[in-house]
């Protein structure tokens, strides 16, 4: 049988469906991510973070359910957990708690043509993935965590993903050193809460990277993001002392005012993260700092912009990710007064982006004429496509061979690219 596999969201939900397509390959299935592929069976991996995420889901759902109406649909994660009484009428519907499980519902929906359904979360156990490949990529994720219990005022996910969970730190360093031999020179650690790691496991993140970073091939460790607090003594002094750890951390801001943060139950203030960023920038000044910022949260006045826009200039990020705030029903910020009007969002979020193009610009610029190490991904067009440990594009003429690290001599920017040629 075929099976179509189609992931909407975050890192955590692309790991989970790779794991998804490896156990669907093993039981004999022949796997597609082609939504325009007929195939027996299509698996859809939702997300809920925003309202929008939601409308993408229900919407795929309903795309597949008409155009192939034979076919055993399959939804499950974070859509399906949130929204428990909406089954969109689809024959398997499963939350967080057993993707594992796809091969074995498959079957059982097969032999008893019933629909089934489990919705509800396993609180206590992580639900253990482990993957040995990657399909064409050529950086692997591996997920060491889930759930969170930060219980930021905007955020849904904490009730989809439950508390925290940690993957056993010896089954981490077996499943990236399994990649690693495999061929995969970056690694990209993921998780809903990924710097919150251990908490449960009598352990922490510093004990995870101390232990990674000592694995024979390793070339690139990455964090898919991390929060300002979780970047202790230790994760810094481990940062300073390994370059396997790359020149890039994502770290979501979410709000450039203390009254914006303080509404958002974030757990910093202004100046603890540019004290904190001064700290990261002393170990590793060319280093790439990429954000989340939330705009048009209740009761965001223009100054409260303003001090946003000033913020995000001042602490140099080289890029940011811009959010219109997304009302989620069943949080604390759904209940505030002070809503914002939906076209002033969208002018606000329009206006940060201006500046995260002006930072991107600003970064990426001080790189011309230095000589980058580049991880070479693919050739589009009769040209190369890579990125540098500090995650800029790179763009060179010519076919270099995927998962190839070369010697580039960075000669302009352009767009949203660094073109070079190599550096023989």
């Amino acid at each position: 049988m075929k099976a179509c596999v189609y992931t909407l969201g975050c890192k955590v939900n692309t790991y989970e469906s790779e794991y998804i397509m490896l156990k669907l390959i093993e039981a004999g299935y022949d796997v597609v991510n082609n939504l325009d592929e007929e195939s027996d069976v299509y698996i859809i991996n939702t997300c809920t973070v925003t309202n929008t995420a939601d409308i993408k889901s229900r919407k795929i759902i309903n795309r597949i359910k008409r155009n192939n109406p034979n076919a055993c649909i399959v939804a499950l994660g974070c859509y399906v957990e949130d929204h428990p009484s909406d089954d969109l009428g689809i024959d398997i519907y499963i939350g967080n708690k057993d993707k594992s499980k796809i091969v074995e519902l498959l079957d059982l929906y097969f032999t008893n043509k019933e629909p089934i359904r489990r919705v509800g979360l396993n609180k206590e156990k992580f639900e253990d993935m482990y993957i040995t490949d990657f399909k064409n990529r050529c950086r692997a994720f591996v997920k060491v965590q889930d759930g969170c219990e930060n219980f930021c005022s905007y955020c849904i996910i904490p009730y989809v993903r439950g508390k925290c969970r940690s993957k056993d730190l010896d089954t981490v360093v077996s499943e990236v050193t399994a990649l690693v031999n495999k061929g995969f020179k970056e690694i990209v650690l993921t998780g809903i809460h990924t710097g919150h790691y251990g908490v449960d496991l009598d352990t922490s993140f510093a004990d995870l990277l101390n232990a990674l970073v000592k694995i024979n091939g390793l070339k690139r460790l990455r964090i898919s993001s991390v929060e300002i607090t979780e970047l202790t003594d230790e994760v810094l002094d481990i940062i300073k002392n390994n370059k396997v750890i790359v020149d890039h951390l994502h770290i979501p801001l979410q709000a450039g005012s203390d009254k914006i943060l303080k509404l958002m139950n974030r757990k910093y203030d202004l100046e603890y993260f540019e004290n904190k960023l001064k700290e990261i920038r002393k170990i590793r000044p060319n280093i790439s700092i990429t954000t989340d910022i939330i705009v048009g949260f209740p009761n965001e006045n223009e100054e409260d912009f303003n001090e946003t826009i000033e913020n995000s200039k001042k602490f140099g990020f080289s890029k940011i990710h811009v959010f219109p705030y997304s009302d989620r029903v069943g949080t604390v910020a759904s209940k505030m007064d002070g809503h914002i009007d939906g076209n002033i969002k969208k002018d606000r979020a329009r206006k940060l982006l201006d500046v995260s193009r002006e930072l991107e610009k600003e970064y990426a610029n001080k790189f011309i004429g230095e000589t980058l190490e580049v991880l070479f991904e693919e050739v589009k067009d009769g040209v190369s496509i890579g990125h540098t440990s500090n995650y800029l594009k790179v763009k060179v003429k010519g076919s270099i061979p995927s998962n190839t690290f070369k010697n580039v001599k960075i000669k302009s920017y352009l767009l949203d690219s660094l073109i070079g040629e190599v550096d023989n």
